[in-house]
């Protein structure tokens, strides 16, 4: 039996030896803060009574909680109450959660595309009907959105929300313009759509703050905003915290799976409570978008001669990807065919599509390799483009 389970792989990630994999949106070994984590979670089990490892409140610890509005608060100038967030079992967690508690079996959910597409996934685990909003370089166009609520609402249909990855999106890297935030918020609270805004790449910007979430700027308690320490500590902590409006947070913390269970990550939060309180998420982030930057720029200044006339890199200002339109004639198939020549692994754009993509496109993420090997990947990439314009011609 034993054997059985250790033929099982530990990680998520499995890379075949010698492939340049660009497709995992996973952070580098190298860079979690494993030393930090070991002390923090020392700290958090020489709490008195074991706290660390009881049933926690269903909001998570309080001292975590504080520490998030206080820095809620002073980054984006707008500071949660106490019933407007609480701690979560990550992004996947609270989607699925949303879906369970907020939803009902037949309703319609506004889905921006491209994007996320394993939450995606999570929403289609939901008796709930998906349709696409598209998203290109200028945004969503609020007067689409405004359609669909008309078209549903003539039906005879409900609208549960709009799913949206404004700020360093996945898989474009872009962020909605000002104008189109703004839009969206006054579309939501006018016709009062909820917004279940997909925040976890906020504190990787590169260059300066990242834009206003939609939930800062949210007058009227329609966004319902997650955030998620997977991308600046470690993922397999499990942990993410959400804003929102205090019915809507609250119901969640409600929820009978809290009820009977305590906190989700429980242990995590305290660990990572003991780990912000001295600093360590500070040091570590400005680490991390050091890194990611030196990537971002390294790649796409890598790849920039080898794209021919009809291709498009859009250069990441956060997160962990970068995206590359192509000519509408070419074949993702032959790349792909190419790029495997090449050993590396790029992903097809078209997965982070509802709807057929109205161009061929790949997203490429920069998170898991440093310069040297995003270099080699680069050039690797360079020639399978090559290969591709010579079957074009």
């Amino acid at each position: 039996m034993l054997q059985e389970f250790l033929r099982e792989p530990t990680s998520q990630l499995v890379i075949e030896p010698g492939v340049i994999d660009l497709t995992w949106g996973h952070v580098d070994p190298a860079l979690l803060p494993a030393t930090a984590l070991q002390a923090a979670a020392a700290a958090a089990l020489a709490r008195p009574r074991a706290i660390a490892l009881g049933y926690g409140h269903e909001r998570g610890p309080a001292s975590l909680r504080a520490w998030l509005a206080e820095r809620i608060a002073r980054r984006e100038g707008r500071a949660p109450r106490s019933a407007e967030l609480m701690l979560t079992g990550g992004t996947s967690w609270a989607i699925d959660q949303v879906c369970a508690l907020l939803t009902q079996p037949g309703d319609v959910v506004l889905v921006e595309s491209p994007t996320y597409h394993l939450a995606v996934r999570i929403l289609r685990d939901h008796p709930l009907e998906l349709w696409p909003v598209p998203r290109d370089a200028a945004g969503i166009d609020p007067a689409v959105v405004a359609h669909l609520l008309h078209r549903a609402a003539a039906s005879g249909r409900r609208v549960a929300f709009l799913y949206t990855v404004p700020t360093f999106h996945n898989p474009t890297g872009d962020s909605l313009p000002t104008a189109c935030r703004e839009a969206l918020l006054a579309l939501a609270a006018r016709e009062r759509l909820l917004i279940l805004e997909d925040d976890v790449y906020r504190d990787l910007a590169f260059d300066g703050a990242a834009p206003p979430s939609l939930w800062s700027g949210d007058a009227a308690d329609t966004v319902l905003r997650l955030g998620s320490f997977a991308k600046t500590v470690a993922p397999s902590l499990r942990l993410g915290w959400m804003t929102g409006p205090a019915a809507l947070v609250s119901r969640i913390a409600g929820c009978g799976v809290l009820d009977s269970g305590g906190a989700p990550s429980f242990f995590s939060a305290m660990i990572v409570a003991e780990y912000c309180a001295v600093g360590a998420y500070e040091r570590h982030v400005a680490r991390l978008t050091a890194a990611y930057a030196a990537r971002a720029t390294a790649l796409v200044a890598a790849l920039a001669p080898s794209l021919s006339a009809g291709m498009r890199l859009r250069p990441p200002a956060g997160g962990f990807f970068a995206w590359i339109e192509l000519p509408q004639d070419a074949s993702l198939a032959a790349l792909g065919r190419a790029a495997a020549a090449q050993r590396v692994a790029v992903l097809d754009g078209a997965r982070f599509h509802l709807q057929p993509a109205a161009r061929p496109a790949l997203r490429l993420a920069f998170s898991l390799y440093d310069v040297p090997e995003l270099l080699e990947g680069a050039a690797r990439l360079a020639r399978a483009f090559t290969m591709l314009n010579d079957m074009m011609e």
